[in-house]
C-alpha cells in the first residue's frame, strides 16, 4: 500500500509551524554567535590566561599553570601601584571638572541658549567624535615648551597689570616636568568629554515635565527651590549614569596619556596609567598572564568604585525613585 502524500494544507501547516518555532532563533542567532566569538570568549580566555605563564609568540601549547602567582606579582609590583595611583588621580582630575562644567552648560543650553541649542550642542559634541589621535597630536603641539600656544598665552597674561602675578613668568614644561604631566592629560580629557556629558544632562533636563515648574511657581517656589526639589531629584538617574561612565572611562584611560607621553608615561612615570602598564607588560615584556591578571585586578577596582557610586546616589539611582 502506497503512503499518501501530505496535502498542501499540511505542508503549509508544517512550514508555518517551523516559522513559529525556529525562525525567531535563526534570526537572532547572529547576535549571539558574534557575542560568543567577540564578547564572551575573550573574557573567558582572559580569565583562563590570568592563571597561566605564557608568552604570546610561543604558541598555545606553551602555557603553564601558575595559580595566583600572576596576581601576587602584580600586587607586589610598585609600578603597578603607581600606575593605579596615577589612574585614580587622572580619573578625579579629569572626571570632576567635566560634570562641574557640563551641568551649568546644559542648563544654559536648555534655557537662555535654547534658540541656538542645535548649534551649541554640535560644537561641544564635536571633540567627542573627533579622532583621539588627532586631538592628542594637536594638544601635544599646544603644550610645547618653547613654541606652544598655552605658554604664549600665560606669558601674555603675566604681563597684564593687577592680575599678572596670578600667572607664571617662566614657561612651563607641561610634558617634561612630573608635576604638570597629569594636569596636561586631564585637560585633554576634559576638553573631549565635557560635550558628551552636557548632552546627557541636557536630555535629562528636557525629560522633566514643564508642568512641575509651573505648579511650583504658582505655589511661590523660587528658582533655587525649584532646582533643589525638582531638578536635582529628577536629574539624579542621569547624574548616576554620567558619573558612572566617566568613572569607568577614567579608569580605562589609555590613548591620551599614551600619545602625549609617547608611550613612556612621561616624566617620573606620572602619566603611566594601569591600561598603559598592562599594554607595556603584554607588548614589551611579552608576559600575557601578568597582563591578564592586571586586567582583572582593574576590573575589581572599577566594580568596587561603581558600587560606591551607586551607594552615593542611592539604590534608586537607576530607577529614578527616591529611597523608601
Amino acid at each position: 500500500m502506497l503512503a499518501s502524500k501530505p496535502t498542501p494544507a499540511a505542508r503549509r501547516g508544517g512550514w508555518t509551524d517551523f516559522q513559529r518555532r525556529y525562525a525567531p532563533y535563526i534570526f537572532i542567532s547572529p547576535f549571539f554567535i558574534l557575542f560568543f566569538i567577540f564578547g564572551l570568549f575573550p573574557i573567558l580566555f582572559n580569565a583562563y590566561l590570568s592563571f597561566q605563564q605564557w608568552q604570546p609568540g610561543s604558541g598555545l601549547g606553551e602555557m603553564k599553570f601558575v595559580g595566583f602567582r600572576n596576581y601576587t606579582d602584580n600586587l607586589t609590583d610598585p609600578t603597578f601601584w603607581q600606575s593605579l595611583k596615577n589612574t585614580a588621580v587622572l580619573a578625579v582630575l579629569s572626571g570632576l571638572p567635566q560634570h562641574l562644567i557640563a551641568i551649568p552648560l546644559a542648563f544654559a543650553v536648555a534655557g537662555v541658549l535654547r534658540r541656538m541649542q542645535h548649534l551649541v550642542t554640535a560644537v561641544y559634541f564635536l571633540p567627542y567624535i573627533t579622532s583621539i589621535v588627532a586631538i592628542s597630536v594637536i594638544f601635544f603641539t599646544l603644550f610645547s615648551w618653547q613654541y606652544g600656544v598655552i605658554n604664549a598665552a600665560l606669558s601674555a597674561l603675566h604681563g597684564l597689570p593687577l592680575i599678572g602675578g596670578l600667572f607664571p613668568a617662566d614657561r612651563i614644561n607641561w610634558l617634561g616636568q612630573k608635576e604638570y604631566v597629569q594636569p596636561a592629560v586631564a585637560l585633554v580629557v576634559i576638553w573631549r568629554y565635557t560635550g558628551w556629558n552636557m548632552l546627557l544632562y541636557l536630555s535629562g533636563l528636557q525629560a522633566i515635565p514643564r508642568e512641575l515648574y509651573e505648579a511650583a511657581a504658582v505655589d511661590g517656589a523660587t528658582g533655587g527651590q525649584q532646582f533643589r526639589y525638582i531638578t536635582l531629584p529628577l536629574l539624579r538617574p542621569i547624574m548616576f549614569v554620567a558619573v558612572t561612565l566617566s568613572l569607568i572611562g577614567g579608569l580605562q584611560l589609555f590613548e591620551e596619556p599614551f600619545i602625549l607621553t609617547n608611550g613612556t608615561g612621561g616624566a617620573g612615570q606620572a602619566g603611566l596609567t594601569t591600561i598603559m602598564y598592562m599594554y607595556r607588560t603584554y607588548a614589551s615584556y611579552s608576559d600575557a598572564g601578568v597582563a591578564a591578571a592586571m586586567s582583572w585586578l582593574l576590573f575589581l577596582v572599577i566594580g568596587a568604585l561603581t558600587l560606591v557610586n551607586n551607594r552615593l546616589f542611592g539604590r534608586s539611582g537607576l530607577a529614578g525613585r527616591d529611597e523608601r
